[in-house]
């Protein structure tokens, strides 16, 4: 059974730090990822890495804020986010794939339980 458990979201000020991460069971991914969602809006893509962790995908409203990692001993994926903004509060999700990474949240197979991110301005 392939589960996905996301932890570290809490509240921070803003042009603080926070890093969120995914350990996922059950087996292992291609494409591992990061979406955030307000409520009442769509899920929104933020970051996205390949399996070997030599190809890495940003939103233009994260890069050079947000880095994404994998660490495939442990089956986990980090989203380390700098210089904190207001607008990047949101519920961010963990998603996971078998193919190739996509902006689309459609493409992924698999999504964890969420974790609350709030920035106070």
């Amino acid at each position: 059974q392939v589960q996905l458990v996301e932890s570290g979201g809490a509240l921070v000020q803003a042009g603080g730090s926070l890093r969120l991460s995914c350990a996922a069971s059950g087996r292992v991914f291609n494409t591992m990822g990061w979406f955030r969602q307000d409520p009442g809006e769509e899920r929104e893509f933020v970051a996205a890495i390949t399996w070997s962790g030599a190809n890495k995908y940003y939103a233009d409203s994260v890069k050079g804020r947000f880095s994404i990692s994998r660490d495939n001993t442990k089956n986990s994926v980090y989203l380390q986010m700098s210089s904190l903004k207001a607008e990047d509060t949101a519920v961010y999700y963990c998603a996971a794939s078998g193919g190739a990474p996509s902006s689309r949240s459609g493409e992924y197979d698999y999504w964890g339980q969420g974790t609350q991110v709030t920035v106070s301005s």
